[in-house]
C-alpha cells in the first residue's frame, strides 16, 4: 500500500468511492447523493489516496487501485472526508490514512484536527485515538441526525 497526493484526475474514482459507500446507504444516502470530489476540491485541500502498490491505477499512472482517501482542510484544522473502499474494509487502510493525516498535519503546524464523524464511523475514530469533544446537532434538510465531534491532538506535545 502506498499513500500519495491525489491528482485532479483521481476525482471521478474518489466520487464513486464516496457515493458507493455502504456506510451511506439507507437513511444516510441523501448525504452523498450528488456529492462530487472534483479537481477543484482536490486542488483546494490536502487530499491523499491509499493505492495498491504496483497495478494499474484508476485514473493515474504508476500505482494500483485507489482503496481509500482523506482530505485535510489545513486552515480549519479539520478532516473533511475519509473513505475506505467497501472491498478493502478491515485491511488497516483507515488506520494507515489516519497516521498519514496526523503526520501531514504535524508537518504543516496543525496541532489539532477536528472530525465531525458519520455516526457509523464513531467506533473507528475512537479506535484510532480520537477523543470525543462534542456533538454537532442535526441540520435539516441537509443532515437529519446528530453527529459526534472528535479531535485528534497531533502537535509536538502529543
Amino acid at each position: 500500500m502506498v499513500v500519495r497526493r491525489a491528482e485532479g484526475r483521481d476525482g471521478r474514482g474518489l466520487t464513486r468511492l464516496v457515493r458507493g459507500s455502504r456506510a451511506y446507504q439507507g437513511r444516510y444516502a441523501a448525504m452523498v447523493e450528488g456529492y462530487r470530489v472534483g479537481p477543484d476540491y482536490i486542488e483546494a485541500h490536502r487530499v491523499f489516496v491509499a493505492v495498491e502498490a504496483g497495478g494499474p491505477d484508476e485514473g493515474s499512472s504508476g500505482a494500483g487501485r485507489v482503496l481509500g482517501f482523506y482530505a485535510l482542510v489545513v486552515e480549519a484544522g479539520e478532516l473533511d472526508l475519509m473513505f475506505v473502499a467497501d472491498r478493502a474494509q478491515g485491511w488497516g487502510i483507515g488506520r494507515m490514512l489516519v497516521a498519514h493525516m496526523k503526520g501531514e498535519a504535524r508537518r504543516l503546524g496543525v496541532e489539532r484536527v477536528r472530525v465531525v464523524s458519520h455516526p457509523p464511523a464513531e467506533g473507528f475514530y475512537r479506535s484510532v485515538g480520537a477523543r470525543q469533544v462534542g456533538v454537532v446537532p442535526a441540520n435539516p434538510p441537509v443532515v437529519m441526525w446528530d453527529r459526534p465531534e472528535f479531535e485528534f491532538v497531533v502537535g509536538e506535545s502529543e
